[in-house]
């Protein structure tokens, strides 16, 4: 079966130790990561190696949901996150791979993400365009310095 990978680039205005918070704490997922029109609930998340995870994103046009899950395979603190996922979808097979890779740099965190093993059925260019709304959700939430 053919599977896709994306990858994706950004640097983000913030301190890796912020950018990393926000790839692991429920609230911030719930905040960040589903695309533009979509609403997600964060059903399980042990934040350690081995743990395990479970979300879904809900469009808000239709009501219709999806949900997924997975294992962190790898975390170090403000440099990774690796972590398998997988569909409940039975029509959505396979298990993919997320790296999320952390680095500081001069203006705050260069990341870069690969997402590998993407089932057939989903266009590549479909999971880049989900990324693309998730990243800048993502910097919106984690550029901003709130004094107090």
């Amino acid at each position: 079966m053919t599977t896709g990978t994306v990858t994706l680039h950004r640097v983000l205005k913030a301190p890796t130790d912020r950018v990393y918070r926000a790839l692991l704490d429920p609230a911030a997922l719930c905040k960040w990561m589903p695309p533009h029109g979509f609403t997600a609930t964060v059903h399980e998340l042990d934040a350690q190696v081995g743990g395990r995870y479970r979300m879904s994103f809900t469009n808000f046009s239709n009501g219709q949901s999806h949900s997924f899950g997975g294992t962190y395979l790898e975390l170090v603190p403000g440099e990774r996150v690796r972590n398998t996922d997988r569909f409940d979808d039975s029509n959505l097979p396979g298990e993919m791979i997320t790296t999320m890779d952390l680095k500081a740099v001069a203006c705050g965190t260069e990341l870069r993400i690969v997402q590998e093993g993407i089932p057939a059925a989903i266009p590549t260019e479909m999971c880049y365009l989900g990324w693309q709304d998730s990243l800048a959700l993502l910097a919106l939430l984690v550029e901003p310095e709130i004094p107090g």
